[in-house]
């Protein structure tokens, strides 16, 4: 079982491979998920553990759907 902060790791990753495909800056990520810019920084260093209206917001500013980002964080080791 992974620990938190490997799955804060990993879903930091997932969320930055979402963008790069997205050709989303973190900044327009937060533009378009709502959330401060500060805090997708921090999410985005796998700094903090996700509430879910936080991942459903980040999945909306991707314009993808829940299981496609979660599909990011399974495919990663």
């Amino acid at each position: 079982m992974e620990s938190k902060v490997e799955n804060q790791l990993k879903f930091a990753s997932a969320v930055l491979q979402a963008a790069k495909e997205k050709n989303l800056s973190l900044r327009k990520l937060s533009a378009a998920s709502g959330l401060e810019y500060s805090q997708v920084q921090r999410i985005c260093k796998g700094k903090v553990n996700l509430a879910l209206s936080t991942i459903v917001a980040l999945s909306e500013g991707l314009e993808i759907s829940l299981s496609k980002l979660f599909s990011y964080y399974e495919t990663l080791n």
